[in-house]
């Protein structure tokens, strides 16, 4: 559904050349102002005057200590403002260390890493993570700061993963935190407000094999009356859908063990597929993680797309919201009302379960949620009126939105959804006194000033 980001550049570098600035590690550090570039959907232009593109921690210190207006850029796989501002940092360039200490049972590993690169540094280890999002093209510090998720009643998102942190701040200081410490639960969802994410120790396990079938037609009556079985009929369940008359396909991730597979014919009235799926209706599974009940490791399962292929029908545009898990058939219901709206724009939607955790700003922070996501046409105005109408809709439910995908309301609505916001506002306010890493998309989203 998604591309791989890369920048668009449209105009080349300005007239005087390219801009440097001398790093503590006495390296030079090269910023490319004036070059048009968009996030991987196509649908925003960076306002920022430039990338840096620092190779040493010691750089990013510099940066970060001398930026007036700083944002750490990821894999650009946002739909928004939330990683613009004066100036951009790419961590992409930092040595791309992973380290596993079968001990503790963690990694350590790069921020700037995508998850499907990480895989495979694990695998050659042994070890896995307890999940991963359906792409396995995003940056894992991008996922870990908009507590970006997979699927799975049991299965908190990515950020739960997180053991410990590191952050370069805008004083240029180097922050650690574990779970030991009392700011930690509001250090790892941070948004990008607190400093430059550089470093991140995740939770590992044994490695494992993952099998996953397709199921299709599923009734909508099924699915309000027994939506608990469905989610929890699998490792990671997914539901895809355009909000007709059924949900179009189901996929259960299952993980494999000694016992023999118990094939499905049915789930709740939708039957078995015999051929491999694509999460859009129509497109050539090539893309796609294989089915039918083969067997693979985790890497090459839990994600729906393979890393080496372009997981994408076209440009695109995603909204997602992450509604308590008690009102998950009231709020499906009030969605599908709006059916008629949303499918000329809509691409497909992808219904998943993920389990509460304690973060301050995750979505899931003290409620197990149901994650109602869109991945829409790229008509950024059409799909803005369509936004609205499901925000509107979705009111009643206590609806937290998914803050790396496009929406609407502001800060006055979204922080009173979050117990800890206050503390989180006084977290930025300690570590980031000068506002270096503010910016527009903070002040509306987040700290509700226009």
């Amino acid at each position: 559904m998604c591309v791989p980001w890369a920048p668009t550049v449209t105009d080349g570098a300005p007239p005087g050349g390219w801009r440097k600035g001398r790093a503590a590690g006495a390296l030079d550090v090269t910023i490319v102002p004036r070059v048009r570039r968009t996030n991987w959907a196509g649908n925003y232009t960076y306002r920022a005057r430039g990338l840096h593109s620092p190779s040493t921690l010691e750089q990013v210190q510099e940066i970060a200590a001398s930026a007036p207006r700083l944002r750490a850029l990821g894999s650009g796989h946002s739909f928004t403002d939330i990683a613009d501002s004066a100036e951009q940092l790419t961590v992409s360039g930092l040595p791309a260390e992973v380290v596993v200490d079968h001990a503790a049972h963690t990694v350590s590993v790069a921020a700037g890493l995508t998850y499907g690169q990480l895989a495979l540094a694990l695998t050659s280890e042994g070890v896995a993570l307890a999940n991963l999002a359906s792409l396995p093209h995003i940056s894992v510090a991008g996922a870990v700061t908009t507590a970006s998720h997979g699927s799975g009643d049991a299965n908190g998102n990515l950020a739960t993963a997180v053991a410990a942190i590191e952050i370069v701040t805008s004083a240029g200081d180097v922050l650690t935190a574990s779970r030991a410490d009392p700011d930690f639960n509001g250090l790892v969802v941070g948004l990008g407000a607190l400093g430059v994410v550089t470093r991140l120790t995740l939770d590992v396990e044994p490695a494992y094999e993952i099998r996953q079938r397709v199921f299709e037609v599923l009734p909508w009556e099924a699915v309000f009356e027994h939506l608990d079985a469905i989610t929890s009929s699998g490792y990671s369940v997914s539901l895809l859908t355009n909000w007709g008359e059924a949900v179009d396909r189901v996929w259960v991730k299952e993980r494999v063990t000694a016992a023999p597979e118990r094939v499905r014919a049915d789930l709740f009235g939708a039957v078995a597929a015999t051929r491999d799926q694509h999460v859009i209706a129509g497109l050539d599974p090539v893309n796609c993680t294989p089915q039918l009940g083969v067997p693979g490791l985790w890497s090459e399962r839990l994600p729906h797309f393979r890393l080496g292929f372009t997981p994408s029908a076209g440009d695109e545009i995603q909204s997602e919201y992450l509604v308590p898990r008690q009102h998950a058939v009231a709020a499906l219901q009030a969605v599908r009302s709006l059916a008629d709206t949303m499918r000329p724009l809509l691409q497909v939607s992808e219904i998943r379960t993920v389990a509460a955790d304690g973060l301050w700003m995750s979505p899931q922070y003290g409620q197990a949620t149901i994650a109602i996501h869109f991945t829409w046409q790229r008509s950024q105005a059409a799909v803005q009126r369509a936004v609205r109408e499901v925000e509107t809709a979705l009111a009643p439910f206590e609806a937290r939105p998914h803050w790396g995908k496009l929406f609407l309301a502001d800060g006055t609505a979204i922080s009173s959804h979050y117990e800890r916001f206050a503390d989180f506002a006084d977290l930025v306010a300690r570590i980031d006194p000068r506002g270096a890493f503010r910016n527009d998309w903070l002040e509306t989203h987040l700290f509700g000033r226009s």
